[in-house]
């Protein structure tokens, strides 16, 4: 599976679970940290975990993959799960808005999940 296959998988992932906005962010061009960035957000600490553990189970499912670190889960506010090539990003709504990752990686070409289900 090449990372934007998985971007795409662990976008709609989020998606099956609610999750608010999603987007597929091509970083790769522009950083060395990762290819791809997946950003959401859910309303609650509640909804963040599910998303989160939907997300590590569709990717351990298709790929037998599990995340190199995971970063924030037990406080469900911004919660990190770094594959290497992919990097996915759940929030809480207000964090989400705080630290706007769309902002700050702007010059990447942002991908909206509509599209990347094609």
């Amino acid at each position: 599976m090449t990372s934007a296959e998985l971007a795409r998988l662990a976008a709609l992932a989020a998606d099956d679970k609610k999750a608010k906005n999603v987007v597929i962010l091509d970083i790769g061009p522009i950083s060395t940290i990762t290819d791809y960035f997946v950003i959401c957000h859910g309303s609650s600490s509640v909804q963040v975990k599910a998303i989160v553990d939907q997300v590590a189970e569709r990717v351990r499912d298709a790929e037998g993959r599990h995340p190199h670190h995971v970063e924030g889960y037990a406080g469900a506010r911004w919660v990190l799960l770094d594959y290497g090539d992919v990097v996915i990003h759940v929030f809480q709504e207000h964090e989400r808005e705080f630290y706007n990752l769309e902002r700050l990686w702007g010059d990447a070409k942002m991908v909206e999940l509509q599209e990347a289900a094609h």
